[in-house]
């Protein structure tokens, strides 16, 4: 029998109009335009003022729905990748399928960290393969402005707010779509990235929000060594083990955590920075809202186009890491 395959078969992306600049941060800590575009690559923001992540999903939701053309009714599942849930439970898949009318649909989150889309469209492809769904919504979305200490002048510069949607269905040609995957995590990582605070091992106190502990706590220094290399070996290693040279990938979809990261993990595959989807320096660091947000504005481009080979690399909090490999065949951007 032929195996069936999942693929993307729409995609849909939300960012909120409010931006924070570079600009804007030289007047809050102590920091300047020209550092935080050379270390980083990033320029500006966007930032949800009022809403929480389901705002960001469910408006992503709605975007994919409308380049798909059907109605959240048709949707069996759906998956939100995210580490700022709206609150721990209900999940914020929920509250996503309650504001977009998704009455048929099932759905629960993927906490993963950056590493949250791969992790999270890996899980939903396996109910499109053994038969169980037909339709299944993953999202991307973080308001990383909810848990960044803005006094905090080497974490505070990097991250932003977004949602990002795909629909994923069977492939029409089981030579195309999600052909192969590679997604780790290593537990010793939590020491250089996590939240201290907020869980059920330091829950909220008096103490806790004094000592700042409900922010992100990044040892930026330490991630940026395991990061660099992790995300580069997994991308090589899903090219290799698929007979894969740079010539033949169309684009790499990373993480937009780094720009440094990011062209380090094109060197290693050998690939054309022509071929790199980088939108770091509009969005900054969106975590799991990142790679769907590539994909969403390279396929409104008309640059994504249906028979091009990409990979999607990510290196997150964990730590997490993975990459995945699609043949592409959503029908191209009208």
């Amino acid at each position: 029998m032929t195996k069936t395959r999942a693929t993307i078969t729409a995609v849909g992306h939300w960012v909120p109009d409010d931006k924070l600049t570079n600009a804007d941060f030289e007047k809050m800590v102590d920091t300047s335009d020209e550092w935080i575009r050379t270390r980083t690559g990033i320029v500006e923001r966007r930032i949800l003022r009022t809403g929480g992540t389901s705002d960001l999903a469910a408006n992503a939701l709605k975007a994919m729905l409308r380049t798909r053309g059907i109605g959240p009714e048709e949707l069996d599942l759906i998956i939100v990748a995210t580490v700022t849930p709206d609150m721990f439970f209900p999940s914020t898949a929920c509250l996503v399928q309650e504001k977009v009318g998704a009455k048929q649909a099932w759905g629960f989150d993927v906490s993963a960290a950056c590493s949250g889309f791969p992790f999270a469209l890996i899980t939903g492809a396996q109910f499109i393969e053994n038969g169980t769904c037909r339709k299944v919504a993953v999202i991307g979305a973080d308001k990383m402005s909810s848990i960044t200490d803005y006094t905090d002048r080497n974490n505070c510069i990097l991250f932003g707010d977004a949602g990002a949607a795909v629909l994923l269905e069977p492939s029409p040609d089981p030579s195309s779509g999600i052909l192969d995957s590679i997604l780790r995590c290593d537990g010793a990582g939590e020491k250089a990235l996590h939240m201290k605070a907020g869980g059920s091992l330091n829950p909220a106190t008096h103490e806790t929000v004094d000592k700042r502990m409900h922010y992100i706590f990044q040892d930026g220094k330490t991630v940026f060594k395991v990061a660099v290399v992790s995300m580069a070996d997994v991308s090589a290693e899903i090219m290799e083990r698929n007979g894969l040279t740079g010539k033949d990938v169309a684009w790499l979809v990373p993480h937009q955590a780094n720009q440094r990261i990011i062209d380090a993990t094109a060197k290693r595959m050998g690939l054309d920075p022509a071929r790199v989807m980088l939108n770091i320096d509009r969005y900054g660091n969106t975590t799991a809202a990142t790679i769907p947000l590539c994909l969403s504005e390279w396929w409104q481009a008309k640059k994504l186009l249906a028979g091009q080979t990409i990979v999607m690399a990510s290196f997150g909090a964990g730590y997490t890491w993975g990459a995945v490999l699609m043949k592409w065949n959503a029908p191209n951007a009208r």
